[in-house]
């Protein structure tokens, strides 16, 4: 199986996504994949977790009959993300998952159910502040529901429910430590874990409880399924709420042999000058997708200043940019490029970028306009020292536009 050299963070992000979900039925396959809204669960989870700044690689544990549904999921494959076949068990696709990330190790871990996709950014955020002093954190509800013992049928008795909590996910661990009661727990045959914190307590990992989300729930059942889908598909707004978003960037030439422009290589005899690729056509993109949801602006995401990024191929700014305005229910409606240049000739390989811009941000190529225009040899792009773009991003939102 293909993946990707992750781009490395302090905290990386387990999502277990290898299950059957029988209990939700099998003749629709299995539940991570189904729509929700017109997106897989699985792809709604993985976008959360994408656009959450403070995660970097991110591991997905799937089935391996799956590879096929979780490439029709994921028509963009974030080059953070690294996927690899889970086991029998829960338990054992985590430790696998884990594996994974032993050989670059994070400091910290976040295991999380693929089948939870409406995580947010500030349980996130609680889980990750929980690390700072803990080193393990666990999102719980307070039992609110009267609970009963039962044996054949009938009442026992009421389990006072003081002090009890709902477990959610995603559960934070620092990485040594989980990874390693996750390897004890294999050696000494225990399988019989129902999630990671229960693995901490086991190995003696002190575990934090935070508060969990009432809208992080598990999709189990068929009828979960069909809930989550009603709510996200629901008739659209007499106001929908349609954001445009824009974006300029400009380069100067400097001695080389080619340029590229929205993803695409093109022979040049000059070369454009800036710390990553310089695809100033993309730069200006991810800045008009950032726009539509007020996440700022390139240069707060990728600082030149990073020398991690000195020559990055910036189709990944772009699928960065992308994930951050699904991570937020957003639906990529239109992408526009216009390059402002003397030299070269754009035509050519105008089909070339629609394709590369497509797959970036997983929509259709006729939902993407790539123009150029030359500046009638005025300015520092008609003199050719340099290149130009605009960009404009058409980003549909859920819910109704404010009053």
């Amino acid at each position: 199986m293909p993946t990707s050299h992750p781009i490395q963070c302090g905290t990386a992000a387990v999502i277990v996504a290898a299950g059957r979900g029988e209990r939700a039925g099998q003749a629709e396959g299995p539940k991570q994949y189904r729509p929700i809204g017109g997106l897989p669960v699985i792809r709604r989870t993985i976008d959360a977790f994408l656009a959450h700044p403070g995660i970097g690689t991110i591991v997905v544990a799937i089935h391996r009959d799956d590879e096929a549904l979780l490439d029709a999921a994921l028509p963009a494959r974030d080059p953070r993300l690294r996927i690899v076949f889970g086991g029998a068990t829960r338990q054992a696709s985590t430790r696998l998952a884990l594996e994974a990330l032993a050989q670059d190790a994070p400091g910290s871990v976040l295991i999380h159910d693929g089948v939870r996709p409406f995580v947010d950014a500030a349980l996130v955020d609680r889980v990750l502040a929980g690390l700072v002093t803990d080193p393990g954190v666990l999102p719980a509800l307070p039992v609110s529901d009267t609970l009963k013992r039962g044996a054949d049928g009938h009442v026992e008795d009421t389990v006072p429910r003081a002090g009890l909590f709902a477990a959610q996910t995603p559960q934070g661990f620092r990485f040594a430590p989980i990874l390693d009661a996750h390897r004890r727990a294999a050696a000494e045959g225990r399988e019989d874990f129902t999630d990671d914190s229960a693995i901490a307590e086991w190995a003696g990992i002190a575990v934090r409880l935070v508060d969990g989300s009432p809208d992080n729930v598990k999709l189990t059942y068929a009828r979960e399924i069909a809930m989550a889908d009603d709510k996200l598909s629901r008739t659209a707004p007499s106001f929908p709420d349609v954001r445009t978003g824009n974006g300029y960037d400009v380069h100067s030439f400097e001695p080389g042999d080619h340029v590229t422009l929205c993803g695409v290589a093109i022979p040049h005899e000059a070369r454009l000058n800036g710390h990553s690729d310089a695809d100033v056509g993309l730069h200006a993109l991810t800045d008009a997708l950032l726009a539509t949801c007020g996440a700022g602006d390139i240069g707060v995401h990728f600082p030149p200043s990073d020398p991690q990024w000195k020559g990055a191929a910036s189709r990944l700014f772009v699928e960065h940019a992308a994930g951050i305005v699904r991570g937020r229910g957003g639906r990529i409606a239109n992408a526009d490029v216009t390059l402002i240049c003397e030299a070269p000739k754009v035509g050519p390989h105008r089909p070339a970028m629609v394709a590369a811009m497509a797959a970036m941000l997983g929509i259709a190529p006729d939902r993407i306009s790539v123009k150029a225009t030359t500046n009638e040899k005025l300015g520092f792009v008609g003199r050719r020292e340099g290149i130009a773009a605009i960009a404009t991003a058409t980003v549909v939102f859920p819910g109704d536009l404010p009053a």
